[in-house]
């Protein structure tokens, strides 16, 4: 920890709100779209920022911290800074010290900045959390063998039960004769299309554990009369992908 700086918890961050993250994006053009959406997100920012330290200076607060890279996590982090104008209620810088590509605008501090901002919309706990700690991304190889996906995302999707307007879809397709629909790829519309003939299609169709069993079952449909029609239909889609090329 660098001198005067304590240990960061959920006491004494700084409060930064969404019109302070927006203001501080519409000063700064250097951080470009791609950066705000692949980096803002809480998947990433949540699991790749530790070891955060702060100080205030009268009404400027400094808050530090470690990114960790998101691709090789056994990489030294980044040490991203947030400057804060709190009287003010205002972001006055957010840097990252050691990217290349931190003159533009990095990912890094696009990170920090959005972790604090979720961090001052969590509502208060009776339990302290302290923050210098590391990451949760950077224990993968050590202390983590590896990283799950549920860990990486927070939170449930919702999902409904209800199909009906998902048969009702299936249904239209077919009669409208439509083919070059990618959801229709996992709808057996009817067995002798070659999607149909699909591995996916005949395991959903014959559902065996034995091997033996699902081979048995599904070599009836590939008579020498099929297997020639399918060969003619791999035959002019091949060629008309080489015209097009």
């Amino acid at each position: 920890m660098e001198t005067g700086f304590i240990k960061g918890s959920g006491c004494n961050l700084p409060k930064i709100d969404s019109l302070m993250v927006a203001s501080f994006f519409a000063r700064n053009n250097d951080f470009v779209q791609r950066n705000l959406e692949t980096s803002s997100r809480e998947s990433y920012g949540d699991d790749a920022v530790g070891y955060v330290q702060l100080k205030r200076e009268s009404n400027i607060c400094t808050v530090k911290c470690r990114v960790c890279p998101e691709h090789k996590v056994r990489s030294k982090p980044y040490t991203v800074t947030i400057i804060v104008d709190e009287k003010n209620s205002v972001i006055i810088s957010s840097q990252c010290h050691d990217c290349a590509a931190s003159a533009g605008g990095c990912k890094h501090a696009v990170a920090f900045l959005m972790w604090l901002h979720r961090r001052s919309e969590e509502p208060s706990c009776t339990q302290v959390q302290c923050y210098w700690k590391k990451s949760e991304l950077s224990k993968v190889g050590t202390t983590l063998k590896c990283i799950t996906t549920t860990e990486l995302a927070k939170g449930h999707a919702s999902t409904s039960s209800d199909a009906s307007v998902f048969h009702k879809f299936v249904e239209k397709a077919s009669v409208l004769n439509i083919r070059n629909c990618e959801l229709l790829r996992y709808v057996q519309i009817t067995i002798h299309e070659p999607e149909g003939l699909s591995m996916y299609q005949l395991v959903q169709k014959y559902k065996e554990k034995c091997c033996e069993k699902f081979i048995e079952n599904i070599s009836v449909l590939f008579t020498t009369d099929l297997l020639k029609r399918l060969k003619n239909i791999h035959d002019t889609r091949a060629a008309a992908a080489c015209g097009m090329s």
